[in-house]
Order: structure tokens, then C-alpha cells, then sequence
């Protein structure tokens, strides 16, 4: 069974930086996906980014510029670099990785999310 154990989540001032960790252990290869999303009290959740096993990336508009993924895809961990956080940055965040489960079908795999919280 995959795990993913992530972490450095915690309390920062408006402008400053965190950077989030997710490891996946229990998987056979390496990943297909690894993403961040991140989940605000009463909101639906939200793609924050996404790095594929090529290396490519995507992120929401409302993180462009001032968030950076990145991944070790030999040992499944991916990384969040979060810089001049903004209160409404304020959420769970949650990663998510997507491995091969069978030849032709693949299978999620989340955290249990890490809360960061951006006070002005």
C-alpha cells in the first residue's frame, strides 16, 4: 500500500516562505504524477501544482510566479517551494500522487494534508 507522509506545513507572516515535503513509500516505480492541493475551510479543493515524471509543470494561476514544484522522481518525493504568501494562501494542503497500477490503469494516492497558515 502507498503512504505519503508529507510535511512543513506551519504559521508565517504575509511575505514570507515555507516549503512543503511529501515522501511516497510502498510503490513499485516511480511516479506518473505528483501534485499539491490545497483545501480552505468551507471551499471545495483546489490544484495548487503538478510536476509529471517528465519533469513538467503545472499551477493554478493564483500561485504563478510565487510557488515552485519539484520532485526527486527516484525517490517519489515532491516539493512545494511557497514565497510571498499571501493570507489567502491560508489552507490544508494536500499532496497527491498518481502511480501505475496495473499496465494500462493507475491509481491516486493522497496525504493526510499539512496546514499552513498566512497571517497579515
Amino acid at each position: 500500500q502507498v503512504q505519503l507522509v508529507e510535511s512543513g506545513g506551519g504559521v508565517v507572516q504575509a511575505g514570507e516562505s515555507l516549503k512543503l515535503s511529501c515522501t511516497a513509500s510502498g510503490n513499485k516505480g516511480s511516479f506518473i504524477t505528483m501534485a499539491w492541493y490545497r483545501q480552505a475551510g468551507g471551499e471545495e479543493r483546489e490544484l495548487v501544482a503538478m510536476i509529471y515524471g517528465s519533469g513538467r509543470t503545472r499551477y493554478a494561476d493564483s500561485v504563478k510566479g510565487r510557488f515552485t514544484i519539484s520532485a526527486h522522481d527516484t525517490e517519489n518525493t515532491a516539493y512545494l517551494q511557497m514565497d510571498s504568501l499571501k493570507p489567502e494562501d491560508t489552507a490544508v494542503y494536500l499532496c497527491n500522487a498518481r502511480f501505475w497500477w496495473t499496465s494500462a490503469s493507475s491509481r491516486d494516492y493522497w496525504g493526510q494534508g499539512t496546514q499552513v497558515t498566512v497571517s497579515s
